[in-house]
C-alpha cells in the first residue's frame, strides 16, 4: 500500500523535533552542572576570604575581640584578586562576609540564546570567644 501524498515528511518533522529536544535536554544538563560547579567553587573562596578577613582581630587583651576592618577587608580582598575573583567585603565587629560573583558562557544553551549567567556565593565567619 503506498502512503498519500500528504504523509511524506512527517518522520522528517519528529526527527528533526527530537534531535532538538535532545540538544536543549544535553545543554540543560552540561550547563546545569557547570553552573553548580562554579557556584561551589566560588563558595568555597567566599568562605576561604571571610575565615582570613575574621582572623584579623583586635582587642584581645581588652577582652573585647572585634575584626579590624581595614586589614580584614584587604586580607579579604587580596585573596579574592590571586584568584581573579570580584567580591563585596562587609565587616561587621564580630563577623565578616563575603559575596562572590562570577559570570559563566555557557557552552550548548547559547543555541537556545543564553549566552551567560552570573552565580553568586556569600560566606560568613564570626568570631568566637575562646
Amino acid at each position: 500500500m503506498r502512503a498519500t501524498c500528504r504523509d511524506h515528511g512527517i518522520i522528517s518533522a519528529f526527527v528533526v523535533g527530537i534531535v532538538l529536544t535532545l540538544i536543549l535536554s544535553t545543554g540543560l544538563a552540561l550547563d546545569s552542572g557547570r553552573l553548580v560547579a562554579a557556584r561551589v567553587e566560588i563558595a568555597d573562596h567566599a568562605e576561604n576570604a571571610a575565615r582570613l578577613a575574621a582572623q584579623e582581630v583586635v582587642g584581645i587583651r581588652s577582652g573585647r575581640p572585634v575584626v579590624d576592618p581595614v586589614r580584614g577587608r584587604r586580607v579579604a580582598s587580596t585573596y579574592l584578586a590571586s584568584h581573579g575573583l570580584d567580591g563585596t567585603v562587609t565587616i561587621g565587629s564580630r563577623s565578616v562576609t563575603v559575596e562572590v560573583h562570577t559570570t559563566r558562557n555557557m557552552l550548548i544553551l547559547q543555541l537556545a540564546g543564553i549566552s551567560s549567567k552570573t552565580v553568586s556565593a556569600s560566606r560568613t565567619a564570626e568570631i568566637t570567644d575562646a
